[in-house]
């Protein structure tokens, strides 16, 4: 009997080796539950009142879920980015941009751009949103236009586009107050049950998709392919700027929709300072998610993983009362350990 549990147990201790040796994605998934197991021993656990316990548990993760949905949306976009062998420094300028354009289209205001053809309503948000979507992509498409056929390094070329971004919709709704409809705010507000979830279900339904399309589309190889290596790629045929375009292009339509989940939580947009640091936030959830910045490396379910971990840690850091200015310490200490660990599997 002894013999037989020291064999299972053996077995158990290879088999964890084994998957945390060979497999990045089960070792993040560890640090993660750590992470989790940590935070809820720093919450306490109440056995003489478990439901009130789990009410209270099951709220915070709500709020942690829901207020960093758009972030996770655009740490998504980022991680295919990164497998593409590229970087996007842009995405709060591009958030800022899409959300000022969401709110001149449906200002309930006398400048709201359709109101001023009759579409308010429903039928405002079914034009509005669509709109939205296709800014976006066309800003995320410029930046891979630059890229591609200026031969600009997508670091410069996505540096210059944070700039001129936050800087032209600054001049633009500059004394312009645009009033958001009631209505909108039910995008990202309704509540299933008692919970208002809605922001959390986009992300996931937007991870799977993405899931999908980096598994099972010719899609999805082509970005691994030419950020493994861009020349090989093209001696295989594969139309290396047209795959790193919709790269970019894909990185503008998820925070577009961000941004419209933002406009409609918030009902306004601070256009000097939404979205500052976001894209540090979006790398770094891709680079602990396990995506190489090398390129060629990363997956979906990595950077899901990767962004709850910063979620949590950010979490932890308020519970420990850690000051703002040093909790982007903690980021940038987490991410230069999660490259060092890249590094060090490439050496062995």
């Amino acid at each position: 009997m002894e013999n037989s549990q020291a064999t299972q147990k053996r077995s158990f201790m290879e088999w964890f080796k084994y998957r945390w040796s060979n497999n990045p994605l089960f070792s993040i998934f560890i640090a993660l539950v750590i992470m989790i197991i940590l935070q809820t021993l720093v919450l306490g656990f109440d056995y003489d009142s478990f439901g009130d316990w789990l009410q209270s548990w099951t709220n915070n993760w709500i709020n942690i879920l829901r207020n960093n949905a758009g972030i996770g949306i655009i740490a998504l976009g980022m991680t295919m980015v990164i497998m593409s062998e590229g970087i996007d420094l842009s995405v709060g300028s591009t958030l800022v941009a899409t959300g000022a354009f969401t709110m001149m289209l449906i200002d309930t205001g006398a400048k709201g751009f359709l109101g001023m053809f009759g579409l308010t309503g429903v039928l405002g948000f079914v034009v509005a949103i669509p709109l939205v979507l296709i800014f976006g992509y066309l800003l995320g498409a410029l930046i891979g236009v630059t890229i591609t056929r200026g031969k600009v390094p997508p670091f410069i070329a996505t540096l210059g586009a944070m700039m001129i971004f936050r800087s032209v919709t600054q001049h633009f709704m500059q004394g312009y107050n645009p009033r958001v409809p009631m209505e909108f705010l039910q995008i990202a507000s309704f509540k299933i049950g008692p919970y208002m979830i809605m922001p959390i279900v986009y992300w996931a339904v937007i991870a799977a998709i993405l899931y999908y399309v980096s598994k099972r589309t010719t899609f999805g190889r082509q970005i691994i392919a030419v950020g493994s290596s861009e020349r090989a790629a093209k001696l295989s045929g594969v139309k290396v700027n047209k795959v790193k375009l919709r790269v970019y292009g894909l990185m503008g339509l998820l925070v577009s929709v961000a941004a419209l989940i933002q406009v409609s939580r918030i009902g306004s947009m601070d256009f000097s300072n939404a979205g500052r640091g976001m894209e540090m936030d979006a790398i770094a959830a891709a680079v602990v998610g396990g995506a190489s910045l090398s390129g060629g490396k990363g997956s979906i379910l990595g950077a899901v993983y990767g962004m709850l971990i910063i979620a949590v840690m950010n979490n932890l850091l308020n519970l420990f009362g850690v000051p703002p200015f040093l909790r982007e310490a903690f980021k940038g200490m987490i991410v230069v350990a999660a490259v060092l660990l890249q590094r060090k599997e490439k050496l062995s």
